[in-house]
């Protein structure tokens, strides 16, 4: 078994699929854990914005450090 996080929420690799920890397909459908808000339209992080000039940005979701990374 595996185990990650997406936008905050604990996601398992069973059995050839990914699932939040109550068993739901693992589908990017849930907001944040920490603000409970979704992305953007663009896909940026709701949390943080759109951050000119990156190439990648994350809240943490509260799990982990924030970070912006540029080219």
């Amino acid at each position: 078994m595996i185990t990650s996080h997406s936008r905050g929420n604990l996601i398992i690799y069973s059995n050839g699929d990914w699932t939040y920890s109550d068993g739901a397909t693992a589908d990017d459908s849930r907001p944040c854990a920490r603000c409970g808000r979704y992305p953007n339209a663009d896909g940026s992080d709701a949390c943080i914005g759109h951050v000119p000039g990156a190439t990648a940005a994350c809240c943490g979701h509260g799990i982990e450090k924030p970070y912006v990374k540029y080219e």
